[in-house]
Order: C-alpha cells, then structure tokens, then sequence
C-alpha cells in the first residue's frame, strides 16, 4: 500500500522556512488565507496572477477553465489563462500551493521505494544535474467537456466546456533516466509504479491523490519529472517544484507535487485510482450504473487521451460577416498516431470538407487545422471530426459515450454562427 509521506517529515519551522515564507505562520497570513478560500468568483482573488475572465468553477479549490477566446490566442498556453484543477484546498501548511508563481523551495525530496531493491531518495539537485529534455504536450482534465454529457444527463462535478485544457512545453529529465541512475530496480514482484504527491485531503482520514501505471506501460518511456513549463520552473498551483508528465495522458494521471515513486505487486487501493477517474468498461445509460458503482473489474483509469479537436474560430459570441470565412481550431489525442484528417461541415453534419492540417513538432501537441471557405448570411452549424492513422474518430453524438462521471467526452464539436 502506498504511503504518504509528509514532504521530507520536516517540523512545521523547518517547511515555512524551505517553502520561502519564514514560518508556517506567515504562509497562513491574511491575504493567502484569502487567496485559498474565496468566496468571491474574481479568479485573480482567487490565485494571484491568473486572468481575471478565467471561469471559476470552485472558489474554495481553485478550480477554472480557459475562455476559448483567450486559449484560441496562443500556440503555447501561458500560465495566466492555463486551466487549473486542484483536489485538495490549499490551506494550512499546503498554502504555498496558491500560488500562480514558482514556489520558493530550494530542496525537494523523491523517495524511490516500495519493491524496489536498492530504496533511496533523489533531490532537486540531483534532477537538475542530469540531461533536461523538452517536450510539448496537451494537458487536458478528464472532465473536460463534461457539460455537453447534459444532452442525456447532467453529470456531477465541474461543468468544464473545452476550456479544461492547455497546450504547454515542459522541460525535466526522463523518468526512465531517473530511475536508471538511481539504481533502484524492481523486484520480480513488482507490477506497478504508483506516484504520490505533496497534497492531501483536509481530513484526518480522506483519501489521498495516488497513481498507479503498469512498470511496463510504454507511455513511461515518454514521461519525464519536469521542473519548468513553457521555459521557467513550474508555478505551485500546476503542480512545482517537480511534477510527473506523462504526454498523452489525462491530467489527473500526472501528479503534482511528486515526492514519492513506489514499486508495487498491485495498483493504489487509493480511491483516486480505483473509483475515481475511471471510465466505464461499456456503453451505460443513465440510471443502471452510478458513480458508486466504479471498481477495478468494470471500470479502467482515464490514461491515455480519446481523440479531439475543437473549433476556436468562428466561435458563437463572433461577430461574422458573410462571405470568405476561415474556420479553424485545433486536434489532439494521446500521440501515439497522426491525426491524418479533419473534417469540417457547415451544415451541422450533412456534408463535410477537408481541413488543411498543420502538423505540430510533437505529436502530444496540438495539430492545428484550419478550412478556408464561404458562409452566406443566416444560421449556420459548424462540426469538426478528427481521425487518426489507426482509424480512431470522434463519434458525431458525443453522448453514445455517457457516463456517470462525466469524462472523456470527444464527441464532435459544434458551433453555432449567424453570418450577417
């Protein structure tokens, strides 16, 4: 079973001095307290430093979306209008964690136990000594996209649109690196590689943000222990001074905070992996499956992403004047096949053209599309379809997919536009 640990098990002095607040005191002082807990909606009251039109969907947890009208602006997300999902409030002595700045910590401890052979523990100083890669990547929350499941049956928790999503650079050394210098290795028993963080729950005995991967998921030869995001150290409210990345995956997966890998004979029994963030082994239809029902045998965690794409141009709230008009927006999955067509209809589906596709360095990235084309004056229903060298596509009615929880809708987009 995993355990938590309390960051390196420092006194409360020692963490308020490392953390860069003096005391654990002074990280309590009035303005993060009311940083942490808002009741008020202005996100920048909320987390200092973000985009006062980002959509707050909990106050207390600071959780918001990106305006399309603002994440469309950008090929790289910045972090003042990246979204952010947090799972615990960022009080007490995880206040540092408010923060849309790099959190002010000079050592880091990664404890690499569990099964493994030669347990020990690396720093920050060790990971920053090693060969730093880059990569570009998609970072999407499972939820994103829940409110459209409300055509069947609203699911519970934040009704994100398609703001729960960025397009971020994220710079750290290869996990499988890490591993390999630390010498660690897995025993035979071991199966799992489960990665644990700073945060946890208010609650005496709340559950704890734990994650486990099969030690042989070829997504972890791609992860990396990143430390900067889009060129500086990672901000503490998106998971600095070290968060695990695995590109492809639902954010959910890549941990925050990390300061624990442990090899495992099985996966977390943390609620985290085996009831949340799970999508359903089959098609459910409201009513005959609940959120209580989730378990390991009929259920899989949200991994790797379903494909997208999303139309950021011409939006509903644009104004258009009829005529030449380019459509344009951006697709994604989970990088493991170009996405080798984008269709787009104006005409709510009835008939499609071609979209040309702008191929992104990274296959984690975006793939940004755009269509060149004429819109007379009235109504119209934009769609957009993507699909991939391996046949995967988006279903035109995205709630075939429904599910109690709400995650990983890619159903295909829809924008209505009236041309004047």
């Amino acid at each position: 079973m995993s355990r938590k640990s309390d960051l390196t098990g420092m006194t409360r002095r020692e963490f308020g001095k490392i953390a860069g607040v003096g005391a654990l005191g002074a990280a309590l002082s009035t303005t993060t307290a009311r940083m942490a807990f808002a009741s008020s909606a202005n996100p920048a009251e909320i987390i200092g430093g973000v985009n006062d039109t980002m959509i707050v969907h909990n106050a207390k947890l600071g959780v918001m979306e990106t305006p399309l009208q603002l994440l469309r602006e950008h090929e790289i997300t910045p972090k003042e209008i990246m979204y952010i999902r947090n799972h615990f409030p960022p009080a007490g002595k995880q206040a540092w964690m408010a923060t849309n700045d790099a959190p002010a910590i000079k050592e880091w401890n990664i404890r690499i136990g569990g099964l493994a052979v030669r347990p020990r523990t690396i720093t920050l100083s060790d990971l920053k000594s090693m060969e730093q890669v880059k990569v570009v990547a998609v970072m999407q929350c499972a939820g994103n996209g829940r409110s459209y499941f409300a055509a069947k049956a609203k699911a519970p928790g934040g009704q994100w649109k398609h703001g729960g999503m960025a397009n971020v650079e994220w710079e750290g050394v290869p996990l499988r690196a890490v591993l390999a210098r630390a010498n660690v290795g897995p025993s035979p028993d071991a199966r799992w590689l489960t990665a644990n963080g700073a945060d946890e729950s208010p609650a005496p005995k709340g559950a704890d943000l734990i994650k486990s991967y099969h030690v042989e998921d070829p997504a972890l030869d791609n992860a990396i222990l990143a430390m900067k995001m889009n060129g500086e150290p990672i901000p503490a409210v998106h998971g600095g001074p070290v968060r695990l990345i695995i590109p492809g995956y639902y954010g959910n997966m890549n941990v925050k905070f990390v300061n624990e890998l442990l090899y495992e004979t099985e996966q977390s029994p943390s609620p985290f992996q085996s009831k949340a963030y799970r999508a359903v082994n089959r098609p459910v239809e409201p009513g005959e499956f609940s959120v209580k029902d989730y378990n390991l045998g009929n259920s899989k965690p949200t991994y790797g992403f379903k494909i997208m794409s999303v139309i950021f141009a011409p939006l509903a709230e644009d104004k258009v004047k009829a005529g030449p008009v380019t459509i344009r927006g951006v697709a994604w999955n989970d990088g493991t096949a170009r996405i080798v067509s984008v269709k787009v209809s104006k005409d709510g589906g009835k008939t499609w053209d071609d979209a040309t596709i702008k191929h992104a360095d990274s296959p984690y990235a975006w793939q940004q599309w755009s269509l060149d084309t004429t819109l007379e004056k009235g109504t119209h229903t934009l769609r957009v379809i993507a699909t991939d060298e391996i046949g995967r596509t988006q279903p035109l009615d995205g709630t075939a997919t429904w599910n109690p929880k709400g995650y990983e809708w890619n159903g295909a987009d829809l924008v209505t536009v009236t041309a004047t």
